[in-house]
């Protein structure tokens, strides 16, 4: 029985933790550019705070989620990736509430270069 019990603690101690991407339509991309006002490398996830010129040419202030630090350094990010005021292109999943959040696949920096916010998928 302690076996059994040793083995469950293991298992359950590996099992890789999961953060739901349900509040974020990925079927349907969208596409945001503006001005980065800070890049927050941190775990679970890293953020880019973005502030997009909409209709009317009104400010909107983005928040774009992004995977942690680990998996974005095998994609080739480092936390100097992005600066303030670096224009930046991103696309992704919009939040399904209409709020100004989204969650990045891609990210197009101001020079071309464009990296993968999201790793491949699994096969």
């Amino acid at each position: 029985m302690k076996v059994l019990l040793l083995g469950l603690i293991l298992a359950v101690g590996r099992t890789p933790a999961h953060h739901s991407i349900a509040p974020y339509d990925l079927i349907h991309g969208t596409i945001i550019e503006g001005v980065v006002t800070s890049f927050r490398w941190e775990n679970p996830h890293a953020h880019i705070q973005l502030d997009v010129t909409g209709e009317n040419y009104i400010v909107e202030h983005w928040n774009i989620e992004l995977e942690s630090p680990n998996i974005l350094g095998r994609l080739g990010w480092t936390r100097d990736t992005l600066k303030p005021k670096d224009r930046a292109m991103v696309t992704g999943g919009r939040a399904r509430n209409g709020s100004f959040n989204l969650r990045a696949v891609s990210v197009q920096l101001a020079d071309g270069r464009k990296l993968q916010a999201l790793p491949p998928p699994e096969n």
